[in-house]
């Protein structure tokens, strides 16, 4: 009864996006922008799920239990996606633009490592979470991915005065209007210091573009150098720092030899097929997307969407540049920052009066926010594979659980806007991408979820000394 009722739930889901989207393809031919953001986050969301895709997990496994599944997984998913990107820039179609390169990425990579440990999800796995029925994620992400990152960009204050004169300075040259960057810290330190500093990928190098022209630039310098070199290093790590010394208690052999350390790692990899496979076609789907909105870009002339929204007569649904966020490929925050602030705007808080909002991003409507529907999309694909798999179970935060949903989301929030992305877009998307800031926000990562997990552990063991005191 239970596996029928999920199978009509799975079943109900699935028409409904089908029926969104055809409202939309009805309304105006432009929406199929939109619906391709939701069906490419419906696709992510059924691979999350089966294959229990999540980063924190990577690192709490890791680090508190010694499982490299899901680490060996995310590593194996980056060389596929870098492959695809190298294709998708080689006939330049790529959406792809790198971030500023600075120290910055590595103080947010620790951030956001803390928080998605707490939070018991990064980015991505919250959202599929929440499609589980996990409600600690739902906490994480309303109060610290939606409204804690629009509340963090909008406030000045005390926070205003921990910007240095160089960065002030440097953001009122910029000629920006003065009611922008008046009274908000993050606008000084965006203007003032992100902004100026550089950007890279390692195929528009002056060694790797002269040595390797044309395409092979981007197949050697962004795949194989940023990309698949060292993602292959760390596995080879993972596997002689953590997994080898079972393998070799379970062969019944003192020592292996080439061939046989060959087939320690080809078993550490194949440890949790599911989450081998999908971080294949995770890697490839994500490469598709690219490969999707490019050419919807170059169908329609235009290179964002808030292009299309004025053509559809809704201007005010973009920034002040007549942009809207719309990355182009996989990413997660940014638009949750959008309905967090969409419904502050709503009680009275103008959030149009900063860079992130005002300039750079836009504030559309949700319905008309294509990125905010892959978010949606995330949460509903995750949410018929779970149901598919009889794992969907409301789950309510109890104790604890509540503060740490809480304070781990504002780390995620608060850790994914310095750097302007996440797990996804600060991370996944810009390795595979060839931007060496990805290395530097990982290496962040690890290092905040390390600290989480010794965290953790010492908070179980003085809780579960306490209760067996009192016992």
């Amino acid at each position: 009864m239970e596996e029928k009722r999920n199978y009509i739930w799975a079943l109900g889901i699935t028409f409904f996006l089908i029926v969104i989207s055809f409202v939309y393809l009805q309304v105006n031919v432009f929406y199929v922008y939109l619906v391709a953001y939701i069906w490419f986050g419906f696709a992510y969301g059924m691979m999350l799920q089966y294959g229990r895709f999540c980063f924190a997990s990577a690192s709490r496994d890791l680090f508190a239990a010694g499982v490299p599944r899901m680490a060996v997984g995310v590593m194996i998913g980056l060389m596929f996606f870098s492959i695809m990107q190298a294709i998708i820039s080689s006939i330049g179609l790529s959406t792809f633009h790198p971030a500023p390169f600075g120290l910055h990425m590595l103080i947010s990579g620790i951030i956001f490592g803390l928080g998605m440990v707490l939070a018991g999800g990064c980015a991505s796995g919250s959202l599929y979470k929440i499609g589980e029925g996990n409600m600690t994620n739902f906490i994480a992400v309303i109060f610290g991915l939606c409204l804690g990152q629009a509340i963090f960009v909008d406030i000045g204050g005390i926070f205003d005065k921990l910007i240095p004169q160089a960065w002030e300075r440097s953001a009122l040259a910029k000629g920006l209007p003065e009611y922008i960057i008046k009274d908000g810290w993050f606008d000084k330190y965006l203007a003032g210091y992100v902004w100026n500093q550089p950007t890279i990928t390692l195929a528009e190098t002056k060694l790797i573009s002269s040595t390797f022209p044309g395409a092979w630039k981007y197949f050697i310098g962004n795949s194989l150098i940023n990309t698949i070199i060292p993602a292959t290093l760390l596995i080879l790590l993972i596997y002689f720092t953590v997994y080898r010394k079972s393998y070799i208690k379970k062969a019944g052999r003192p020592s292996l030899g080439f061939g046989g350390e060959l087939g320690g790692i080809w078993s550490m990899i194949t440890a949790s097929k599911r989450t081998s496979i999908m971080g294949v076609l995770i890697g490839i789907t994500a490469g598709l997307h690219i490969l999707a909105i490019g050419g919807l870009q170059r169908k329609f002339g235009v290179t964002n969407f808030g292009g299309l929204l004025q053509r559809m007569g809704y201007p005010q649904d973009t920034s002040l540049m007549g942009d809207v966020f719309d990355p182009g490929y996989w990413y997660i925050t940014s638009q949750e920052a959008q309905f967090g602030a969409w419904l502050l705007e709503k009680l009275g808080w103008d959030m149009h009066d900063n860079i992130f909002f005002g300039i750079n991003n836009g504030l559309p409507e949700p319905l008309r926010n294509p990125a905010l529907w892959m978010s949606i999309g995330i949460i509903l694909g995750a949410m018929v594979m779970a149901r598919l798999s009889n794992e969907f179970a409301l789950k309510w935060p109890k104790g604890e659980l509540w503060l740490w949903g809480l304070l781990g989301g504002l780390l995620m929030g608060f850790g994914s806007r310095p750097s302007l992305g996440c797990n996804i877009g600060a991370f996944f998307i810009r390795i595979a991408g060839g931007d060496p800031n990805g290395w530097l926000y990982g290496a962040g990562m690890v290092i905040g979820a390390f600290i989480a997990v010794k965290f953790f552990t010492w908070w179980t063991e003085r809780k579960m000394a306490k209760e067996l005191e009192s016992f």
